[in-house]
C-alpha cells in the first residue's frame, strides 16, 4: 500500500474521477440491459435496426453522449441527459467516497483507552484497512445504483444484481473482515490504535458460543441464515386461499417444476461445505466476518419480507417487492444488521416525504421503495462515525433488541390498518 500513498492526493482523486466515469458507462449498461425490459441505449449496446453504427468515440464516458444526441428520434428527447449525468456522479463520488474513507479516516471514532478481550479481530494497518473498506463500499455503492434506477424506471430490481451483489459481500467478509464498517478502535499502552471490525455482537464482546470450532450452535445458525437466503431467491408460489395443504402443494410443485431451484440448491450445497470449512479451519476473524455478514444478510432481507407480508395482509394487495427484500439482504451482508437495521428507520422518511408528493401532484401512491433503501444505506456508511456513537448505546440492550423490532412490526400493522380506515372514510363510494 505504500506506493498508493507515495501518488499525491490529487493525482489519486482525479485519476478515480476517470475511472469512476469509466465504471459509470458499465453502469449505464447494466441499468438498460439488466431491466425488464432491455433498451439499446448504452454506446456499448448493439445499435438499433435503421440506426448508424456507434464508433468508439461514443463509447468515450460522459463526452460521449454528445454525439449520440442524433439517436433521440428513437430514445426520446432528452435521452442522453441522465447516464451523462450518471457518469459524471459516479467519478465524482468515487473520488469523493475515497477522499472521505482513506484519507480523512471519516469512519473512526477516536480511539478508546482499553483493550477489547477478543485481540483476534485487531488490526493496526489502517492503510490497508481503509482502502479495503473503500472498496467494498465503492462496489455496495455501484450496485446499489444500478439496483436503483432499474427500480425507477421498471419497478422491479432483478436478482441478476442482488444475488450476485449479496455473494460479493458475503466472500469480501470472510476474506477480508476489516471490509466491514468500523467496530471500535482502541489505544494499548500507547501504541498505534488497533482496529476492530462490526461483528453480530457489537458493542457488546464476542461470546464465546458465536466462535467457530467447536461451537456447534455457530454453525447452524450460520446455515440456517444460507438456506434462508436460497430458499428466498427460489422460484415460488404461495396462495393460501385454498387452504395451508394446498399451498403447499402447489409450492412444491413450483420448485420442483422450475431448473432454477435445482442451481439455486446445488449453489446452497457448495456454499454449506464452504461455510463449514470456515467453521472449522478458519481463523478467528474470518469466521466471525463471514457470520457477520450472513446474519446481516438475513436480518436485514427478513426484516423487509416481514414488512412485505403484513403490509400486503393489511392492505390486501401486494405493498412491497419481493426484489426490495433480496436488494436489503445483498445490503446487510456488505454492512451488517446493526446498519441496516437503522437503514431499515431511516429510509421510510423520504420515502413519505417523495410518496405525498407524488399522490398531490398525480394521485398515484405506488413508488419504487429501492431507491430510498439505498439512500438510507448510503447514509449510514458515510456518516457511520456519528451514527453509530448516537446508536451504540442502543444496541448494547442485546436480546430487547428483537422484542422492540417485533412491537414496532406490530405497530406498523396497527397504523397501516388506521390509515386504510381513515382513507375508507373520505373515499367516494364509486357509483
Amino acid at each position: 500500500m505504500n506506493w498508493i500513498l507515495a501518488i499525491p492526493l490529487e493525482v489519486r482523486l482525479v485519476a478515480l474521477f476517470a475511472l469512476g466515469a469509466v465504471v459509470g458507462s458499465w453502469l449505464n449498461l447494466a441499468i438498460y440491459t439488466l431491466a425488464w425490459n432491455p433498451r439499446p441505449i448504452s454506446p456499448w449496446s448493439n445499435a438499433p435496426f435503421g440506426v448508424p453504427r456507434r464508433t468508439i468515440h461514443n463509447r468515450v464516458p460522459i463526452v460521449g453522449w454528445w454525439g449520440l444526441r442524433r439517436e433521440t428520434d428513437l430514445h426520446g428527447p432528452g435521452f442522453w441527459i441522465r447516464p451523462m449525468l450518471i457518469e459524471i456522479g459516479v467519478g465524482a463520488c468515487l473520488a469523493a467516497l475515497y477522499w472521505w474513507e482513506c484519507a480523512e479516516r471519516g469512519l473512526f471514532l477516536p480511539p478508546l483507552p482499553i483493550a477489547p478481550p477478543m485481540e483476534a479481530f485487531l488490526n493496526n494497518d489502517w492503510t490497508a484497512i481503509v482502502h479495503m473498506q473503500f472498496a467494498a463500499h465503492g462496489l455496495l455503492f455501484m450496485l446499489m445504483l444500478v439496483a436503483s434506477f432499474i427500480d425507477i424506471d421498471e419497478k422491479i430490481i432483478p436478482d441478476t444484481i442482488t444475488v450476485p451483489g449479496t455473494l460479493a459481500g458475503l466472500l469480501l467478509a470472510m476474506i477480508s473482515p476489516w471490509s466491514l464498517l468500523p467496530g471500535n478502535s482502541w489505544q494499548i499502552n500507547g501504541a498505534l490504535p488497533q482496529y476492530e471490525f462490526l461483528t453480530i455482537a457489537s458493542p457488546n464482546p464476542w461470546p464465546v458460543a458465536l466462535q467457530g470450532m467447536p461451537n456447534i450452535g455457530s454453525l447452524v445458525m450460520a446455515l440456517t441464515c444460507w438456506w434462508g437466503w436460497c430458499y428466498a431467491i427460489m422460484p415460488r408460489r404461495w396462495m393460501t386461499r385454498r387452504g395451508l395443504a394446498m399451498a403447499f402443494k402447489v409450492l412444491s410443485a413450483r420448485l420442483r417444476r422450475e431448473p432454477l431451484t435445482w442451481w439455486i440448491a446445488g449453489l446452497g450445497m457448495v456454499g454449506s461445505a464452504a461455510i463449514f470449512g470456515v467453521w472449522q479451519f478458519s481463523p478467528p476473524s474470518a469466521w466471525a466476518g463471514l457470520f457477520t455478514a450472513m446474519v446481516g444478510m438475513a436480518v436485514s432481507g427478513g426484516m423487509i419480507w416481514l414488512v412485505r407480508v403484513i403490509s400486503s395482509r393489511v392492505l390486501e394487495r401486494e405493498a412491497m417487492g419481493f426484489g426490495d427484500v433480496t436488494l436489503m439482504a445483498m445490503v446487510g451482508a456488505f454492512i451488517g444488521w446493526q446498519a441496516s437495521l437503522i437503514t431499515f428507520f431511516l429510509a421510510p422518511f423520504a420515502g413519505l416525504l417523495v410518496g405525498i408528493v407524488q399522490w398531490f401532484l398525480h394521485r398515484d401512491n405506488e413508488i419504487p421503495y429501492g431507491p430510498f433503501l439505498c439512500l438510507g444505506a448510503a447514509f449510514v456508511v458515510v456518516c457511520w462515525a456519528g451514527v453509530w456513537q448516537s446508536a451504540e448505546p442502543y444496541f448494547a440492550l442485546g436480546w430487547l433488541i428483537p422484542v422492540v423490532i417485533g412491537f414496532c412490526m406490530v405497530l406498523m400493522g396497527v397504523l397501516l390498518g388506521a390509515w386504510l380506515a381513515i382513507r375508507g372514510m373520505f373515499e367516494q363510494p364509486e357509483k
